[in-house]
């Protein structure tokens, strides 16, 4: 029986399990949690997954918990120390895709219809295109070479043919058949890994072959797929939901209302991307997104627009770019579209326009266009679609998507030299509004099929042109190369982030809001950090032209021999990488920044790519990076760093002030607490490093010494404020813009929340101190009171006037409640 939804978590805590950090040693850190103020823990996907998966979004088998991790038995002793605690469980679910494994037997259900093809039961499970040209097979395209090649490797053993690490199971019958016609006989065709992008016939995870997409959509498959963990919520286990990547489904709506209808409504975040000022569509039953769009609305205060614009001058004279190669946002993201969805998304395209020149057919009104245009028609739609992607059945969205697929479809009619041609725009248009339907009595669902896989094709374009690619090749403010971010206008006025908290609070009060994930690209400490160039753009150049010739990596065609062109790009990335990490200068800090910089060049894809690896370039730019960011040439950098160490602490402390009493549930990445300080994967994934006594000191009364305990206090403050006052922050909770006047107002962001909470932070204090400081500028506090500030336990009276420099004389942020609750008090009040 269904049991009754629990509430919202008050801040919810991630910890990324895997082999070398299983159930066990997140049970171990409980306590230490609990203290910190947390409601709940976010894990991980817990199901089972590829052997050794750091990540386990490669799940192979969803009816049993992780074995690694301590299986079920392991799971459920964490719950119960977690609800001894106080503390609930959330968890991390993959319903898009599962492991293509080596071997792949792991996964038992693909294994199954490798081996018997369309009539296995689980066909229904895996998207895959059986009429795609294989002969009715499904292409695996797992061989190093070309199968000629590769095919004195294969051999069978046991009634299993194997190649290499990997087994596929045989049809039944043809053991015994020659090798040619054995391997004809399969219900799947092996292939060289590089036919992957033109020739694949299943959908994938973005342009990762070794992970399939499967059907959520059929209510079998969901069913089987979803059973454990609703079972698991079911029996009080885990008590909320993270979705991954729910823009890969047919239909996230039903999904969701499917999931909502499940768990009995249990609170549900969604890993949806947002851009510009798209919003979550309403009918989706959840509480929210899982929070890339606060961190861009807290990131964006903390990058000053003047300094930013000077710094994009400095940069296109160091780096001299193209406009499509880094020297013009929208023309750089335009181009790497292009890329990839001519070459990485090949395979997807074509299926595609298959299947729109069989509706061409079918409907002579609007059809007989022919499949180069059709193909033409879908590049050119869907690289200039603003946002991930449409929502066909969604009615909801019906207006909205109409608008932007019509501006999309209006250029790309431009594209065409034949109007006439042109044409074939309309019906691509049309479909992917799923404004053409499906004859009952033809049986076909063509016109379904079409609009869902245009809109998850879409979003898989997004993702790997901007996130993937665009990020890589604009590294103008790293900072603002973030998940969800905007690099071409990377800083956000007040205004704009009081009207999105007041949105927030308004529509979604429960959506998470994070700072820094498993998928962020830089921690949020070390884009605070990088932010703070924008306010000092002159200071920057300064130190790279301190360092003249040695600031810029030399690459030779040959070898890393420092002769032949250099590449002031990946030298200015290079430099704030390491200004970012906080190690200028600092050698052992190599091990972590160039394995950061060489993966930004591979997906940059301008001199090296994962597929088409430069050895002599990847020497060189390691070579350049252990000698100057990370080597002695780097001393003007740190000179640098010392110098605007006031101003990274203010940011630091700034946008953790922020994130944890804005609206919303705060998520805490694993570690942040402190000063956390981590680049792209696998550097953020590292297993965490509790410092329990850190916290037992600031709770007897020892004063900050440190950036770390600074914001831990901050942290453990606002949390347990939280989770004490949960209706002060929570859905019926309210929020109201507080302004500071004078000369330095745009310097302050204040707002109240529920006339009991007052947050105060500094933004763009290196300018501040720049411009005289806060003069006589003032903040009237709100009505009530009194006020007690509890980092210092200063008291104010309700309605008080006060000067910004008396206010944040000690701090750059102040936190302020109107009444001091005693039993608050009595657990943690030594921390004020």
């Amino acid at each position: 029986m269904t049991q009754p939804p629990s509430p919202s978590p008050t801040a919810t805590y991630r910890l990324q399990l895997q082999p070398d950090f299983p159930f066990a040693a997140a049970e171990r850190a409980v306590p230490h949690l609990a203290a910190l103020g947390i409601s709940h823990l976010h894990l991980s996907p817990v199901l089972e997954a590829v052997p050794g998966s750091t990540h386990g979004y490669d799940v192979v088998d969803h009816t049993a918990v992780r074995a690694e991790l301590g299986g079920e038995r392991g799971l459920r002793a964490l719950a119960a120390t977690a609800r001894s605690h106080g503390l609930g469980l959330v968890v991390d679910i993959v319903p898009n895709h599962m492991a293509v494994p080596e071997p792949v037997s792991l996964n038992g259900p693909l294994w199954q219809v490798l081996r018997d093809g369309p009539a296995s039961p689980y066909a229904r499970w895996f998207d895959i295109d059986w009429d795609a040209g294989h002969g009715g097979r499904v292409l695996l395209p797992v061989l190093g070479g070309r199968l000629g090649e590769e095919a004195r490797h294969f051999r069978v053993e046991g009634g299993v043919l194997r190649y290499q690490e990997h087994a596929f199971p045989l049809r039944p019958g043809t053991e015994g058949l020659p090798p040619a016609r054995l391997l004809e006989a399969q219900w799947y065709r092996l292939a060289w890994w590089r036919l992957a992008r033109s020739e694949l016939n299943y959908r994938r995870f973005f342009t990762i072959s070794e992970l399939i997409a499967i059907r959520a959509e059929d209510p079998e498959v969901f069913a089987a797929t979803h059973g454990t963990v609703l079972r698991l919520v079911r029996e009080g286990v885990i008590d909320g939901l993270r979705i991954d990547h729910p823009d890969g489904l047919v239909d996230p709506g039903g999904y969701l209302a499917r999931l909502h209808e499940e768990t009995g409504g249990r609170w549900t975040v969604v890993e949806k991307i947002l851009s510009g000022d798209e919003q979550l569509p309403e009918s989706w039953a959840c509480a929210g997104t899982t929070g890339y769009d606060a961190l861009r609305h807290i990131d964006g205060l903390f990058v000053c627009p003047q300094g930013a614009g000077r710094l994009f001058s400095h940069y296109r004279d160091f780096v001299t770019p193209l406009a499509d190669e880094g020297g013009d946002w929208e023309e750089t993201v335009r181009r790497a579209a292009y890329e990839v969805i001519t070459h990485d998304l090949a395979a997807e395209v074509e299926r595609l326009v298959r299947t729109a020149a069989r509706i061409s057919a079918r409907f002579p009104e609007p059809g007989d266009h022919a499949p180069w245009a059709l193909r033409h028609a879908i590049r050119e739609l869907m690289v200039r679609l603003p946002v991930y992607r449409p929502y066909a059945a969604d009615p909801a969205r019906a207006g909205q998507d109409a608008a932007m697929l019509g501006a999309a479809a209006a250029g790309a009619r431009t594209a065409f030299r034949v109007p006439e041609e042109a044409r074939a725009v309309d019906l691509v248009h049309d479909l992917a509004l799923g404004r053409l339907t499906d004859d009952p009595g033809h049986g076909g669902t063509d016109c379904a099929d079409f609009a869902a896989r245009f809109a998850q094709t879409a979003s898989a374009l997004h993702a790997k042109s901007v996130e993937d690619t665009a990020f890589y090749r604009y590294p103008v403010l790293l900072s603002a190369c973030e998940v969800g971010g905007a690099p071409g206008e990377p800083a956000l006025p007040p205004e704009a982030f009081h009207a999105y908290c007041a949105r927030l609070q308004r529509d979604r009060p429960a959506s998470g809001t994070v700072l820094s994930t498993h998928d962020t690209k830089r921690s949020a400490d070390v884009r605070a950090r990088i932010a703070v160039l924008s306010e000092c753009p002159d200071r920057w150049r300064d130190a790279l032209g301190a360092m003249a010739d040695e600031a810029v990596c030399e690459v030779g065609t040959g070898g890393a021999d420092g002769a032949g062109p250099a590449d002031p790009m990946v030298s200015w990335l290079a430099w704030q990488t390491a200004f970012g990490l906080g190690a200028p200068g600092d050698g052992p800090a190599a091990e972590r920044v160039v394995p950061a910089v060489l993966k930004a060049v591979r997906e940059a894809g301008l001199r090296t790519s994962w597929t088409e690896p430069n050895a002599g370039y990847e020497e060189a730019v390691e070579e350049f990076v252990r000698n100057g960011p990370c080597g002695p040439t780097a001393a003007p950098l740190a000179a640098l760093d010392a110098e605007v160490a006031p101003f990274i602490r203010a940011n630091v402390l700034g946008a953790t002030l922020l994130h944890l009493t804005m609206p919303g549930v705060p998520d805490l990445y694993q570690g942040t607490e402190l000063a956390y300080a981590a680049l792209v994967d696998p550097d953020n994934r590292r297993p965490p490093r509790f410092r329990p006594e850190r916290l037992a000191e600031l709770d007897a009364g020892t004063a900050p010494g440190d950036l770390s305990a600074e914001k831990l206090r901050i942290t453990a403050t606002a949390l347990r404020l939280r989770r004490e006052s949960p209706h002060w922050f929570g859905a019926t909770a309210t929020y109201e813009p507080v302004y500071a006047e004078g000369p330095a107002a745009e310097h302050c962001v204040a707002f109240c929340r529920s006339g009991r909470v007052l947050t105060v932070v500094t933004r763009l204090s290196l300018r501040l101190v720049e411009t005289g400081g806060w003069w006589d500028t003032l903040l009237r506090l709100p009505p009530g009171g009194p006020w007690r500030e509890l980092l210092t336990g200063r008291e104010l009276p309700g309605g008080a006037v006060v000067g910004l420099s008396e206010l944040l004389a000690v701090s750059p942020v102040a936190l302020f409640v109107s009444e001091w609750v005693s039993e608050w008090v009595g657990g943690h009040g030594e921390l004020a």
